[in-house]
């Protein structure tokens, strides 16, 4: 019982350390003029499509009431919109509007950069060793598999795309002998989604663990019914975690919400990993065409999803 009761201590000391270090007993969380569960709404928000209010009471564990009390009051802010859900006329699903997203964009940076400055003084080593720590904090507590290892989906940033062009380039140059051309293309795919990237039709999906990317997947409009899915990869340390089969889920899940009516993709028949997630995700083999492109003769492979 005693140990017990030391523990308890420790963790309430752990608490109240980080709380304080992390800022989140000022009255506005990052000096705005939202607090630590609204800042949190409009970030689950921010990054979730087709929420209802239901979904995010019961995911973040919040009161019914006091999260309607939040949404109302961001409403009259003009910061959220709800419409009529299809499926379901008695749910309402929620986004943020323009303005709903402005007023997110200064909180995460603001969190970005505070920790940015809480971890700079550390030495790389010591950086790991922290985020290592939380989490195994985060896996203790969630009783999540100790096997598993975490890792998160977010929107793309700035200089995510020059890496996943790198990246890509590296990895088929080692696995399949692709040339510098290669580069080229991926390089063009990314630069044309960043040109002409419409938020309300497209989305790049960016897989990230212990802050480092590993893997990604690009949902671009190819006409107002078909959507082409691009550039799906997940790094060789993070294969085996089902990363690659949930980028594709959240493609399909995306298209469907933004009323699409077709996936398509092109892709290589070397690539076998890839083409056994488009199968076991619905996708079926349109055409086939021998090509030499990259320094290789390939077979480039055409697939289809009907939505």
């Amino acid at each position: 019982m005693a140990d017990l009761a030391e523990r308890v201590a420790a963790v309430r000391r752990f608490n109240r350390f980080y709380t304080k270090q992390i800022g989140v007993l000022r009255e506005g969380l990052h000096d705005s003029a939202f607090s630590l569960t609204e800042a949190r709404v409009l970030y689950e928000l921010a990054h979730r499509d087709g929420l209802t209010a239901g979904q995010l009471a019961k995911e973040l564990a919040l009161d019914a009431g006091y999260l309607s009390r939040i949404l109302r009051a961001f409403a009259r802010r003009g910061l959220l919109d709800k419409t009529v859900s299809e499926a379901d006329g008695r749910q309402s699903l929620l986004a943020l509007t323009k303005a709903g997203r402005a007023a997110f964009a200064p909180l995460n940076e603001g969190s970005r950069v505070e920790i940015g400055a809480m971890l700079a003084p550390l030495a790389d080593a010591r950086q790991r060793r922290l985020v290592a720590a939380m989490d195994t904090i985060e896996g203790l507590l969630s009783g999540r598999d100790g096997a598993a290892v975490p890792y998160l989906l977010r929107p793309h940033q700035p200089g995510d795309i020059g890496w996943v062009a790198h990246r890509q380039a590296v990895l088929y140059a080692e696995a399949y002998g692709f040339d510098e051309r290669f580069e080229a293309l991926v390089a063009e795919i990314g630069a044309r989604f960043i040109n002409r990237f419409d938020p309300k039709r497209e989305r790049c999906w960016i897989a990230e663990r212990d802050g480092e990317i590993v893997g990604s997947v690009f949902l671009v409009k190819q006409s107002a019914r078909t959507a082409k899915l691009r550039l799906l990869y997940v790094e060789p340390s993070a294969r085996g975690l089902g990363i690659g089969r949930r980028l594709v889920d959240e493609c399909i899940r995306f298209a469907r919400l933004k009323g699409y009516r077709k996936i398509t993709l092109w892709t290589n028949d070397i690539l076998v990993s890839a083409r056994r997630i488009y199968q076991a995700a619905g996708f079926t083999l349109v055409a086939e065409e021998r090509h030499h492109s990259f320094g290789h003769d390939l077979v480039g492979q055409n697939w289809e999803l009907a939505l």
